[in-house]
């Protein structure tokens, strides 16, 4: 089964003071090791880089480029994801969501990917099943 990997997976890897880094961790290894299929989007891959730079420098990054980028599949958002996410996002009405996690689950329903690696309760909110318990 196919998994999709949030921003706040991979920050939560590159963080060992993360409340869900152990939980992320754990479950990024039980994934690969039964050989399941990772997924993440374009999004993503921005967030996750700017997040990291901004915070602990381009060596994160480095480690997110080379440690975990060639383990997932990267899928691109496209016009009619985005378009869908914009219009979702506006008419939820809620600060705190942001359009990288609409996109991110506008993919996720196109792809039928139901669960997630990741922190953000915004996925769970939405219907999607979390792979690992975080504590949040």
């Amino acid at each position: 089964m196919t998994v999709f990997v949030d921003t706040s997976a991979f920050i939560a890897f590159l963080d060992g003071d993360d409340p869900a880094h152990r939980s992320c961790r754990e479950a990024w290894e039980h994934a690969a090791r039964d050989a399941e299929a990772l997924v993440t989007t374009d999004h993503s891959v921005v967030e996750t880089v700017a997040v990291a730079q901004r915070r602990w420098g381009l060596d994160a990054v480095r480690t997110f480029a080379d440690g975990y980028l060639p383990l997932v599949e990267i899928e691109d958002v496209r016009t009619g994801d985005r378009d869908a996410a914009l219009a979702t996002l506006l008419a939820a009405g809620r600060r705190q969501l942001s359009l990288v996690d609409v996109a991110s689950f506008t993919v996720m329903r196109r792809m039928g990917i139901t669960r997630y690696l990741g922190a953000d309760p915004h996925f769970a909110e939405h219907g999607f099943t979390p792979v690992a318990q975080t504590g949040e």
